[in-house]
């Protein structure tokens, strides 16, 4: 929907605009024999695997897919296991690409930049391309070769050279990011293409359904804040005589010291039978404890 192409927009920007934070305050390449490879490589995969469990914690259809599922007990047969399958690598598919949006921007744009992968593989190239002395060692041109990413610290009779390797390996970096952004968009089209073909809906009745899962989705939403705000005050009212926002409060209840210590403390989501659970403390107390005790009569009129 217009919904996720624009939030899919929104994260590549702010991906983008990160990046170029990250890069300006935070990148210096060691120019150091087997040290560039492993900066550049942390530089550009480790923000990307952060990105990637990031937009995971991020989707709400993660949690809709793991929580609750060492609790069903009810016996599946093979083809209900069969369809569960299905549509649990349909929804990971789903979760994996709206996932995948940041760290695939992450890499397209530190690759079109250069300057990580540069860092990276320059002590890799055949300097004797280069006009590089041929009596220098195997580890000595490396040396040499490492220190390219800081002109400040090639020879000088190495500039050229210098040059010359670093156009190289920004053209290698640009063409592997250009390659990486149409390998993703040829797939995400293809992947629209063959869910559509594949869709047992039309096309017109495809967007009733989508609308209707959106309306259907925001009114659960509604329902879920005002019923839980609903039992929740049953609960306060039998606790301290009253609900709150109420005007003609006539008396409120004083609360023993053994009925605070009943509530307070720490509790976990506690199962009360085989279809119910307490949700707290004050909810325990609320379903176990009748509301006896000292009541305070108080004026109309504040």
């Amino acid at each position: 929907g217009k919904e996720v192409v624009i939030a899919n927009a929104v994260i590549a920007i702010l991906t983008i605009g990160g990046q170029q934070l990250f890069s300006f305050f935070t990148f210096s390449c060691p120019c150091h024999v087997g040290q560039n490879l492993i900066y550049g490589l942390a530089f550009l995969g480790v923000p990307a695997l952060i990105l990637l469990i990031v937009g995971y914690a991020l989707n709400n259809q993660t949690w809709r897919l793991v929580t609750g599922k060492r609790s069903h007990s009810e016996k599946v047969t093979t083809s209900n296991r069969l369809l569960n399958c299905k549509l649990i690598c349909f929804v990971l598919c789903s979760i994996t690409g709206r996932a995948l949006v940041a760290p695939v921007t992450w890499l397209a744009v530190t690759l079109i930049n250069g300057s990580y992968y540069v860092c990276a593989v320059s002590e890799y190239v055949p300097m004797y391309y280069y006009g590089a002395s041929p009596n220098v060692t195997a580890s000595e041109r490396r040396r040499i070769l490492a220190t390219f990413p800081c002109s400040q610290l090639v020879p000088p009779e190495m500039t050229r050279a210098r040059d010359e390797v670093i156009l190289l390996l920004r053209y290698q970096s640009q063409v592997a990011g250009w390659l990486l952004i149409a390998v993703v968009v040829i797939t995400v089209f293809l992947s629209y293409c063959l869910a559509s073909c594949f869709s047992p809906l039309s096309f017109l009745h495809f967007r009733y359904w989508s609308s209707y899962v959106h309306n259907e989705q925001v009114l659960f939403d509604e329902a879920t804040e005002q019923h839980s705000r609903l039992y929740a005050m049953q609960h306060v009212r039998k606790f301290f005589g009253f609900v709150p926002g109420s005007e003609n409060v006539r008396e409120i209840r004083i609360p023993s010291l053994r009925e605070w210590q009943a509530i307070s403390g720490l509790a976990f989501l506690k199962q009360v039978d085989e279809e119910h659970y307490d949700y707290s403390l004050l909810h325990d107390w609320a379903l176990k404890e009748r509301a006896s005790g000292k009541y305070l009569k108080i004026d109309e009129d504040p």
